[in-house]
């Protein structure tokens, strides 16, 4: 059953999870009311672990905490003609009210003009705020309060419900337009087949190659065969607490490797003893860098090359790392730590591959730092952000983003000045493939 997470003010909530009781057998709700549109971010970062599928009440939430979402799939429900026509009704059959003497938030022009000429309403002269995204309260209720103060409209008509709480404070007439059963039904039927594709991946095969380096390098430097052994003896138990936790089944292969095969749900629902907790306890036993490759798949082999693969760029580093490679090939690392970023480690763009072999760069490599670029938030990049967050020196990466300037895959925006002493950092933007 899929946890989701419903994100809205009070009423809205309330009717997505009244409709959602259709749904109670393959989706379990779970409400989070906001007095704000602001708060939605917030909300969404607290729960992350929580929640597999988020529904918002609107556009508005769903722009706001969109970027606080990573794994999970987000649905709001879209301002369907239905809703606009009652809001409609209301104005000019009940109250006997001229559209043009209403003022309207959030709707498109268009989807406005349709349903008035589906009901065959004059719309010539609209006062309407149409956006995409979010928009600051406060400027919807000026826009509104602007024209009520200039005597251009004698009502608001708004889809945001704290604009509607102020302008009601203000004793402005105001109606709000909201959505319909028809619009929620429809968003709750794509979050369930979402849930279903999401069951499915969870039931994945996931198979981890651990590999503790070194270990058999330690008898005759500063340690005896017993002591060597009773070390092992920890390490396989640290391994089992490990193997355990994610309800999985264990393989010895010797020198240190071990083989671990769980279902990709079991690893990831696993935050009590995640691979950086193995790491750093397999670092406090034996003093050795571990290096773990996780890979998913639909069948035992799939999932084993996809390990293969990951323990491969895991060990790139020289540190203790945890590398995933997932069933689409896409790969995610180091897991579990702040420096974790997503990548793609092949392109199927060739003029993509011909750049960047003349760059002399992998499509590893620069996809990486295309998702670094995208971590950072600002658009750019420095060679000491790249070094930093790829482990490599800055002279290198000065070296790489050079390259791929010159192959026109990144280009030159500007400089920064350094923390101390120094020249300015040039600063590059990477052009992502189309």
């Amino acid at each position: 059953m899929s946890r989701v997470g419903v994100v809205g003010p009070r009423d809205s909530v309330r009717l997505i999870c009244e409709v959602g009781e259709e749904y109670k057998d393959r989706m379990q709700f779970i409400p989070y009311v906001y007095q704000n549109a602001a708060e939605a971010s917030g909300i969404v970062h607290a729960a992350a672990d929580s929640v597999d599928i988020w529904l918002f009440s609107g556009q508005a939430p769903y722009a706001i905490a969109k970027e606080q979402i990573r794994k999970q799939k987000a649905f709001f429900p879209q301002l369907q003609g239905s809703s606009l026509t009652r809001v409609l009704l209301e104005l000019v059959y009940r109250d006997h009210r001229r559209l043009e003497r209403v003022s309207f938030d959030t709707i498109s022009a268009e989807a406005f003009r349709e349903m008035c000429a589906d009901l065959g309403l004059p719309c010539d002269q609209l006062h309407l705020l149409s956006y995409s995204g979010f928009m600051p309260s406060m400027e919807l209720i000026a826009f509104h309060t602007g024209l009520y103060s200039q005597g251009k409209v004698d009502a608001c008509a708004t889809c945001i419900s704290s604009v509607y709480d102020e302008l009601k404070a203000r004793e402005i007439p105001v109606y709000r337009i909201t959505h319909d059963r028809v619009a929620i039904r429809t968003m709750l039927d794509m979050a369930s087949q979402e849930g279903e594709a999401l069951h499915f991946k969870k039931s994945q095969i996931a198979v981890q190659m651990v590999v503790v380096d070194g270990l058999d390098k330690l008898i005759g430097e500063n340690k005896g065969i017993y002591e060597v052994h009773r070390l092992e003896l920890k390490l396989q138990e640290t391994i089992l607490d490990y193997v355990e936790a994610q309800a999985g089944a264990v393989v010895p292969l010797g020198n240190g490797k071990h083989l671990v095969f769980s279902t990709r749900g079991s690893f990831e629902d696993n935050r009590t003893f995640p691979p950086s907790a193995l790491m750093e306890r397999i670092w406090l036993i034996a003093d050795l860098p571990t290096h773990i490759g996780v890979g998913f798949g639909a069948t035992a082999l799939a999932a084993e090359k996809n390990a293969q693969l990951a323990l491969l760029h895991a060990k790139q580093t020289g540190v203790s790392n945890a590398i995933l490679v997932n069933d689409e090939g896409v790969m995610e690392g180091p897991l579990y730590t702040p420096d974790s970023i997503t990548y793609q480690y092949r392109t199927e763009n060739k003029e993509m591959s011909q750049l960047l072999r003349k760059a002399g760069v992998t499509i590893t490599t620069y996809n990486k730092l295309l998702s670094v670029q995208k971590n950072l938030g600002q658009n750019c990049i420095s060679a000491v952000e790249a070094a930093e967050w790829l482990g490599m020196t800055q002279r290198n990466a000065r070296r790489i983003l050079s390259d791929l300037e010159k192959n026109g895959l990144a280009e030159l925006t500007g400089e920064e000045a350094p923390a101390s002493r120094g020249r300015p950092r040039k600063v590059y933007r990477l052009i992502a493939p189309s």
